[in-house]
């Protein structure tokens, strides 16, 4: 065949649209654990993460598991921001386990905003309605799935399976679960690496499926406080010295500024293998970049798009801002939150400085608000790692490549990666350009691809738990 045919075939099955069937009985059941989880409400508002992992604890012992291999967690400050850790025991002792973590807290969502109940599963023209459908109750009921399937079928594992479901991933938390196994219980989590979420399969507009990602590194996520304090004075009597056009001024020169690009090993392979899958205008400039990253006219095509943008740099937005304190007063304080995305590398007291300089201002006070994040660098993309996966992608997604990518967003993964355990973002199920609108209103993921990455993450579990 020629290299020309065989690329037109590959395209072809990259584009081919995700066939929908009649529901296995297997799935009909998975189904339903799945509606268990986006009908328990997980928000910290009201909502009890406690409540949904008891009942994600009440399926493994249906299942079989004994209690000695589950082991719930909670303190007595946040009783309802509890979790779940589960095993299933391998049978080498000196194989390192594996984990599988998900966390089972939702954003807030208000019915009256939503079309349809935001806790209620709702299953409606191809799609599975509900707070959390992905992010992230489609992986931790993956997981518990996966347990329960194992169990049953009376698997034995080489290397243990961890299972670690846990609180407090969302903004608003008041106790992170991640953060507690890593300080209070590693050795429940200790593993080889982790597989978590936010990595996943891009559809085009037309629901094709183009490529799956793998996240290999995230950035750190951080915010600084920008303060202006001044006298201030009857509003009657304006002077030049006024904290808000202190403050704005220098916030519009942050507005127009851009950090330097920076590559890494993870952003390189994700240019390289992404230009020929994109082609065209964008396709040459991510070829043109990985050559040479000084290329200015390559960085301002791809900058055009946010996603790849916040992928080439670190980047600062101004996300909150407070000032004045009375209508006939002038200002004696002005205050702006910024919210950087850090590349890995960078350090969080680097960019503090590059923010004063940026604000040109010596009225501008920049603080770090506390606490901060850890800096982790990406973890390595071995061949024991992506093997598995390239096996089982083309039994499930025949002709679709694997590309790493590095994570803007922030997830629990830096906390593991910060302990040492090498932590990756793989999802397996594909999901629309608009990020199913995860976070937002009427959240949602096509029923089909929820199915499929369950085959495909079940499939990927079995091989890395049989590794030496």
């Amino acid at each position: 065949m020629s290299a020309a045919r065989a690329k037109l075939g590959v395209a072809m099955l990259a584009s081919a649209t995700l066939a929908a069937g009649a529901p296995r009985p297997d799935q009909l059941e998975f189904r339903d654990l799945f509606r268990e989880l986006i009908e328990t409400n997980t928000s910290h508002s009201i909502g009890s993460c406690t409540l949904a992992a008891e009942r994600m604890t009440a399926r493994l012992r249906a299942a079989g598991y004994p209690d000695s291999d589950i082991h719930p967690f909670a303190i007595a400050d946040h009783p309802k921001d509890g979790g779940v850790v589960a095993v299933l025991p391998g049978s080498d002792r000196s194989a390192k386990a594996i984990l599988l973590l998900a966390h089972l807290d939702v954003v807030e969502a208000r019915r009256e905003d939503w079309t349809r109940d935001p806790f209620t599963l709702v299953e409606e023209g191809g799609y599975f309605y509900g707070r959390g459908a992905f992010d992230d109750k489609s992986m931790a009921a993956v997981w518990v799935d996966t347990l329960v399937r194992l169990r049953k079928q009376g698997y034995q594992p080489k290397r243990s399976i961890k299972m670690a479901l846990t609180c407090g991933e969302e903004a608003g938390a008041a106790f992170v679960g991640a953060q507690y196994l890593v300080q209070h219980e590693r050795q429940l989590i200790d593993a080889a690496f982790a597989l978590n979420e936010f990595a996943y399969g891009v559809l085009d507009a037309q629901g094709h499926r183009v490529v799956m990602e793998i996240e290999a590194g995230e950035k750190t996520d951080q915010d600084y406080r920008l303060e202006v304090q001044n006298p201030g004075g009857h509003s009657s009597r304006p002077v030049q010295n006024n904290a808000i056009y202190h403050l704005a001024a220098g916030l519009t020169r942050l507005g127009a500024y851009e950090f330097p690009v920076q590559l890494n090993d993870t952003t390189r392979s994700y240019f390289s293998r992404m230009s020929g899958i994109v082609g065209g205008e964008s396709g040459a400039a991510m070829k043109a970049l990985v050559k040479d990253a000084a290329d200015a006219n390559a960085a301002t095509v791809l900058s055009q798009d946010p996603r790849l943008n916040a992928m080439l740099r670190t980047t600062c937005v101004a996300t909150l801002l407070n000032a004045g304190h009375a209508t006939n007063a002038l200002p004696q304080r002005a205050r702006a939150n910024v919210n950087c995305r850090i590349f890995p590398g960078v350090s969080i007291e680097e960019v503090r400085r590059t923010l004063v300089g940026i604000l040109a201002d010596s009225e501008i006070a920049v603080a770090t608000v506390e606490p901060s994040d850890p800096m982790v660098l990406p973890p390595a993309l071995t061949r024991a790692i992506l093997k598995p996966i390239e096996q089982v992608m083309r039994r499930i997604y025949p002709g679709i490549e694997v590309v790493p990518v590095l994570q803007a967003a922030g997830t629990d993964a830096i906390y593991l990666a910060e302990a040492g355990t090498p932590t990756y973002g793989l999802s397996g199920m594909f999901i629309d350009p608009d990020l199913s609108n995860i976070h937002g209103l009427n959240e949602r993921i096509r029923v089909q691809s929820l199915y499929d990455g369950r085959d495909f993450l079940y499939e990927l579990v079995k091989i890395y738990a049989a590794q030496n």
